[in-house]
C-alpha cells in the first residue's frame, strides 16, 4: 500500500536526483533515500559521475547498519547487471533492506524489470509507480538515449515579437538579463550544445556556460557541412572549457583538408560524415555518452532536425523586440501548443513544450 509518507520520501529522492543533473552521463541522474524501521531517514544520495557508485549504493553506505530492516526509495529500478560498477540489487539485499519503493522501471530492454524481479526473489517487498510521472520527466534524456540510441534534443530559439531570430547579417541581443541567466544555468545541466555554421558566422559565440557552475566540461558541436566557419571563430579559443566538435561531410573535409587539419592541430575534434547524415551524427554523439543536446540554432539546423523527427523539446524565448525583417524562426518553434509551459522572466516569456511526433 502506498502511503503519503511514501510519496514524501520519493519527493526527497527526486530532489536528490536533481542534484545529479549534468554530472552523471551516460548514467542517469538517480536519487535514493534509505529510511530505517522507525521511519527515520538514515541515508540519501545521488548517482556519482560515470564509474562511481549509483544512488542506491551511496545512500546505503551512508546508512550503514541502520539500513537493515528499512525501506529504500529510489527514482529508478535498481540495476541487476555488472557495468562499471557491480549490481545495485546485490548491495540492496546484502544491506538487509526489507522494502524497495521505485518510482519507475528501467527502459533498457535488456534489463527492464530484472532488478525488481531479483529483489522479489530474495524476499524484498517491492512497490513501483510512486511519483512515476515526475521521475520519467527527470529521466527522459536517459530513456531516449537507451531506447533510440541518440541524445534527447532540445531546440532553443530567441524570437522577436514579429517572428525573427535576427537580422541575418549582424548579431543582435533579443533576450533580457533574466532570460539570459536562465539559459546560462541550463547550459550547466546539459551534456552538449550544438549550433549551425550560420550562427557561428553571424554571432561568433563562445558557447560556454558563463556564470553557471559545471561539474564536467561542456561539449560544443558545430555543424558545418560546407566548411564555412573560419579558424578565427571565438569558440576555437575556448577549448579549455570543453571539447569542440566540428561536424562536416567527407567531401568538404577532402576539399578543405588544410583548414580542417589546422583545426585538429589546435585540438578540435573534426568528424566527417557521408552527406548530411544527421542520423549518423546523433548515433555518434550517443556513442560518446551524450544524453542531452541543446541545439541553439539556427533555424536551418532546427528545420533539418525536425524534418527527421529529432526534436524532442522546444524552448522559445519570446521577446518584445521588433526587428521588422530578418531571418524567420524555424517552423517547429512557431507551433506552440495550448499546453505549453510558460514562465515570465523580465520582459521575456520562456515557452517550453515537448514534441510528440505522429505518423
Amino acid at each position: 500500500m502506498v502511503t503519503p509518507f511514501d510519496a514524501a520520501m520519493m519527493d526527497r529522492a527526486l530532489a536528490w536526483a536533481e542534484r545529479g543533473r549534468g554530472r552523471t552521463s551516460p548514467n542517469p541522474a538517480v536519487g535514493a533515500v534509505v529510511v530505517d524501521g522507525d521511519g527515520i531517514v538514515v541515508g540519501q544520495g545521488t548517482t556519482e559521475p560515470a564509474g562511481g557508485p549509483h544512488a542506491e549504493v551511496v545512500a546505503l553506505e551512508r546508512a550503514g547498519s541502520r539500513a537493515r530492516g528499512g525501506t529504500l526509495y529510489v527514482t529508478l529500478e535498481p540495476c541487476s547487471h555488472t557495468g562499471r560498477t557491480g549490481p545495485c540489487t546485490e548491495r540492496v539485499v546484502a544491506a538487509g533492506i526489507r522494502r524497495v519503493v521505485a518510482a519507475t522501471t528501467d527502459r533498457n530492454p535488456r534489463v527492464s524489470g530484472q532488478g525488481l524481479a531479483f529483489l522479489r526473489a530474495h524476499g524484498i517487498d517491492v512497490t513501483v509507480g510512486v511519483r512515476e510521472t515526475e521521475a520519467i520527466a527527470q529521466l527522459t534524456p536517459f530513456f531516449t538515449w537507451i531506447t533510440r540510441r541518440r541524445p534527447f534534443v532540445t531546440a532553443k530559439a530567441a524570437v522577436s515579437a514579429d517572428g525573427f531570430v535576427g537580422p541575418g547579417d549582424r548579431p543582435v541581443r533579443l533576450t533580457g538579463p533574466a532570460a539570459d541567466r536562465f539559459f546560462q544555468r541550463q547550459r550547466a545541466e546539459i551534456d552538449a550544445i550544438a549550433v549551425g555554421s550560420g550562427t557561428v558566422l553571424v554571432d561568433d559565440p563562445q558557447l560556454t556556460a558563463r556564470g553557471a557552475f559545471r561539474a564536467r566540461p561542456l561539449t560544443r558541436v558545430i555543424v558545418d557541412w560546407r566548411g564555412r566557419v573560419p579558424a578565427s571563430a571565438r569558440v576555437f579559443s575556448t577549448l579549455g572549457a570543453g571539447p569542440v566538435i566540428m561536424v562536416t561531410t567527407g567531401r568538404t573535409r577532402h576539399h578543405l583538408a588544410a583548414h580542417f587539419e589546422a583545426l585538429e592541430r589546435r585540438g578540435v575534434d573534426v568528424q566527417a560524415f557521408d552527406s548530411r547524415d544527421l542520423d549518423a551524427l546523433m548515433s555518434w554523439l550517443a556513442g560518446r555518452g551524450i544524453l542531452s543536446l541543446l541545439v541553439e540554432g539556427g533555424p536551418a539546423l532546427h528545420d533539418a532536425l525536425a524534418a527527421v523527427r529529432f526534436v524532442d523539446r522546444v524552448q522559445l524565448a519570446a521577446t518584445p523586440v521588433r526587428l521588422g525583417a530578418g531571418v524567420k524562426a524555424a517552423a517547429i518553434t512557431q507551433r506552440v501548443p495550448a499546453d505549453a509551459r510558460v514562465r515570465q522572466l523580465g520582459d521575456d516569456r520562456v515557452i517550453e513544450f515537448d514534441v510528440h511526433w505522429t505518423d
